[in-house]
């Protein structure tokens, strides 16, 4: 046996150095990943695919009527995200041009609320129907439920005229089974309380009369929605 020498048994902090000296020699061991948080899960995409009323036009963009709608659906127990897909001037056949753009790849349901212009430019109703058609087809086929946001004509533009425009969203909610709000400015087209000085674009308020009118007929989609997502 070999003996420490003198000196090393007189240094209080021999014994210390070598077991620590040994903890170091011992091979590593295998390293604990840290466990894993699972990201909670992204709420549901609905694009508002419209014209200048959904690009808020005139209102502050935390007022606009994608922005009270996100609200009113939070509201009634609906966590989704709403994407405002407004450009100003677009027509029906403004909103087919860029529809794919608009969707992306996260849309969950599609709000479609075109007409607007058309109706002020007085294009033909059946222009209007086959673009809107052409929109619901793209809709179908990619699986993303619909919902319609349509306007009423006024009957100054001809009886025959309002006619066949009004029934292009009635029978495209029809045919599509879409669930419809048949008139995007009802209870407050023509009022001073909700409308800007245009008299065509609603204010703050106005916005939030039209997202609550139009959450109930989202809401609908939304159940759609998730019934394709389950199956």
């Amino acid at each position: 046996m070999k003996f420490a020498d003198v000196h090393t048994l007189k240094d209080p902090n021999w014994g210390r150095r070598e077991i620590l000296a040994g903890l170091l020699a011992l091979p590593a061991g295998p390293v604990l990943a840290a466990p894993r948080v699972a990201a909670p899960p992204r709420p549901p995409v609905v694009t508002v695919l419209g014209d200048s009323i959904t690009a808020g036009l005139g209102v502050r963009q935390g007022e606009a009527m994608p922005a009270r709608l996100q609200a009113v659906l939070a509201a009634r127990g609906l966590s989704v995200q709403v994407r405002a897909a407004g450009r100003n001037g677009d027509t029906s056949a403004g909103g087919l041009a860029r529809l794919e753009g608009a969707l992306g790849a996260d849309t969950a349901v599609c709000v479609v609320a075109l007409g607007g212009n058309d109706l002020l430019q007085g294009l033909r109703p059946e222009a209007t129907r086959a673009n809107l058609r052409a929109i619901l087809t793209r809709l179908r086929e990619r699986q993303i439920p619909a919902a319609i946001a349509g306007v009423n004509a006024p009957a100054l533009l001809g009886a025959d005229y309002a006619r066949r425009f009004n029934a292009v969203f009635t029978d495209l909610a029809r045919d599509f089974a879409a669930p419809l709000l048949p008139n995007l400015l009802a209870g407050i087209g023509g009022s001073r309380r909700y409308m800007q000085s245009d008299g065509i674009h609603p204010n703050a308020e106005g916005a939030r009369v039209i997202a609550a009118n139009l959450a109930p007929v989202v809401a609908q989609a939304l159940a759609r929605s998730a019934q394709v997502a389950a199956r």
